[in-house]
């Protein structure tokens, strides 16, 4: 296995440890930094008055006790909100995280992958730029999207800013669809049953970081060790890691 042998994929913890915490919350991100996760991959929105929060849906429905749209909440009203009862009661009180917080919590060591879900405006790249200045993070972050207009944004903006390219088809080069976005790309994210051995392998080549996602079961975790991927993205970093261990 090649690619365990000349150097060790990334654990990437799929909003924090999101299988065993409550998803995009700082009690998930630190389960994940324990269990070994070398990067986090999370999910930002803007509020009403600027804030990047993280959170995957548009709403905070879902995974808090609240209901209404992050974009007409203010950071205030936002943090009134439970984000980790509804995973498990023994979660009770962990509030949705702005982008900040989780900068200050987490080690620099570990990378950060910020997909960004919002659409792109001069208010995004402004908070963005701030917090990237503010916590040193630019060399240790990632900005994802399925949106790559919004990155190639980005990209122009902040030309040092790595950028990485969520999608889920099976182009017939995935290295190729990556050179026409017309900005330098990062990393190759994309869904992990659309890209086979050859285009991973074919992108690493081309100097690209292809991290696929999201992979839980140990067969499928298996098999994208097997293509040579250079990161996962999981739900589970602790079974990632010591699937990692056992093989190395």
């Amino acid at each position: 296995m090649t690619s365990i042998g000349q150097s060790r994929p990334l654990i990437i913890g799929h909003r924090g440890a999101a299988g065993e915490a409550p998803e995009n919350t700082l009690a998930s991100f630190q389960l994940a930094v324990e269990q070994g996760a070398d990067a986090l991959e999370l999910d930002v929105h803007l509020s009403s008055d600027g804030e990047l929060i993280v959170c995957h849906d548009a709403t905070i429905t879902r995974t808090t006790d609240g209901t209404g749209a992050i974009e007409q909440m203010t950071v205030e009203q936002l943090k009134r909100f439970d984000a980790g009862s509804r995973f498990d009661p023994r979660f009770a009180g962990e509030r949705i995280p702005l982008l900040g917080e989780v900068f200050a919590a987490i080690p620099n060591r570990v990378m950060i992958n910020v997909e960004i879900k919002c659409a792109y405006s001069e208010r995004l790249l402004a908070r963005l730029t701030e917090l990237l200045e503010q916590y040193d993070r630019l060399s240790s972050v990632v900005v994802s999207s399925f949106d790559h207009k919004i990155l190639v944004n980005l990209k122009r903006a902040l030309p040092n800013l790595r950028i990485g390219l969520l999608y889920t088809a099976n182009f017939a080069s995935h290295r190729l669809m990556a050179e026409q976005t017309g900005a330098a790309v990062y990393s190759l994210h994309p869904y992990y049953k659309l890209i086979g051995a050859e285009d991973v392998r074919e992108a690493v080549t081309d100097g690209l970081e292809v991290y696929p996602f999201t992979i839980n079961e140990e067969e499928e975790l298996k098999a994208a060790l097997e293509a040579g991927v250079t990161g996962i993205i999981t739900d589970f970093p602790a079974r990632l890691k010591r699937l990692l261990d056992s093989m190395a």
